[in-house]
């Protein structure tokens, strides 16, 4: 690699996706000169133009604010790597056919990222990752020749809530040796008001620890859910008993598809660092993901049978107020509709798809509608006598499967 003088403060390598890029305007907002690396070049046209590429709230408004500054910079070639001295990878370890941690994505990063690094640079991990996933990158590009320091630092944030989350949550350092952790500190302390020293691997946990724990509780509320309608009874009647001024309890969810790229993805990589033997988490994928399957059951038992029937979902993002459909149980919950039988036509306020229809096409073909994500919009939605199904309990009284 041919040395230059570095001109970027940082480069976020996945700058342009929903974790990369509101962290990159964080950056940029705070006074660094910061790198957009994104393979994706219409993603990076759309971002330079003043165009958010999805919904996050505050974003559009930040981004038309520190265009003008010129502290961001957009590359989809890996030579823009040389222009810092602080690498932030947003790269996660998706699962493969076997529910495990597939590591090929890694792999291949190091082997582009490794040519363009400059000596002593700071390389930190940022998406969730399989636990020593850290000391791998660490450990290959050491081979590689790369002088280096490596550290995780897991976001946190929940999607939507980025621009709050990244100064208002403390920061996880995950770092092996004192000078990466105060690299990564210097970094990261430019957003957070508090960081926390922990080894890679205990961090690395942690992020895993954190999705996991909010997937179990979600699969409670859907398990409780399904126990109460089994019964006959009214969920929502038993879940208002239960919370009402009972501090104890507050922290029960509500039912409702728990979804995304996150959650069931770090379940199950969860489930395949302890050699499969993790029955809490694998129940918790059972009870979530088969929640949709739970509802076509019951409306084949309701209708005899959804053969000739119009179904209309409202909402196909993964969870409220969101246009990422990513890991959407909707999807999932068409897909078996379709099977059993049934015509399905799907609407959405905020998600791009071309398949979906309006909501007044939804609303006048459908014999039944099902709400898949409680969007705003949909609250107080007239439905005429449409049965409705709505396992969030977000559409009013009286409106329930």
């Amino acid at each position: 690699m041919t040395e230059r003088t570095p001109d970027l403060d940082v480069v976020v390598l996945g700058g342009g996706g929903h974790v990369g890029l509101p962290l990159s305007l964080a950056f940029a907002q705070a006074g660094l000169r910061v790198g957009i690396y994104d393979t994706n070049q219409d993603t990076l046209d759309r971002i330079a133009s003043g165009e958010m590429p999805f919904l996050e709230t505050g974003a559009d408004d930040l981004l038309r604010e520190v265009l003008p500054t010129g502290r961001l910079a957009f590359g989809a070639d890996g030579s823009m790597i040389e222009r810092t001295e602080n690498l932030v990878v947003v790269i996660g370890t998706p699962v493969d056919e076997f529910l495990g941690p597939s590591m090929t994505i890694f792999e291949k990063a190091v082997d582009q990222i490794a040519p363009h690094l400059r000596d002593g640079a700071l390389v930190a991990l940022r998406s969730t990752v399989y636990p020593g996933t850290t000391g791998y990158v660490a450990q290959h590009l050491a081979e590689r020749g790369c002088r280096v320091d490596v550290a995780f630092c897991p976001e946190r944030i929940a999607e939507g809530h980025a621009l709050e989350e990244l100064h208002s949550l403390p920061q996880i350092i995950g770092a092996d040796d004192d000078r990466a952790a105060e690299r990564a500190t210097a970094l990261f302390g430019t957003l957070a008001r508090k960081t926390i020293r922990t080894s890679t691997k205990e961090a690395e946990l942690a992020k895993l620890f954190t999705n996991t724990w909010r997937y179990m509780k979600f699969a409670v509320a859907n398990q409780f859910f399904t126990i109460a309608h089994s019964a006959g009874v009214d969920y929502s009647n038993i879940l208002h008993a239960i919370r009402e001024d009972y501090p104890r309890a507050a922290d029960l969810p509500g039912p409702g598809f728990a979804a995304g790229p996150c959650l069931f993805k770090d379940t199950m990589q969860l489930a395949a660092f302890t050699a499969d033997h993790f029955p809490l988490g694998q129940a918790a994928m059972q009870v979530n993901e088969g929640l949709p399957a739970y509802i076509v059951s019951a409306l084949e038992r309701r209708y005899d049978g959804l053969t000739g029937k119009t179904v209309g979902i409202l909402g196909m993002a993964f969870k409220a107020e969101s246009d990422d459909p990513r890991a959407s149980l909707s999807y999932k919950l068409r897909k078996l509709l379709s099977w059993a039988g049934a015509r399905v036509v799907c609407t959405d306020p905020y998600v791009k798809d071309d398949r979906l229809v309006t909501l007044d096409c939804v609303l006048k073909e459908s014999d039944i509608l099902i709400l898949g994500a409680p969007h705003k919009p949909y609250r107080g939605l007239v439905v005429g006598g449409v049965d409705v199904v709505d396992v969030w309990g977000a559409l009013g009284e009286g409106i329930r499967l």
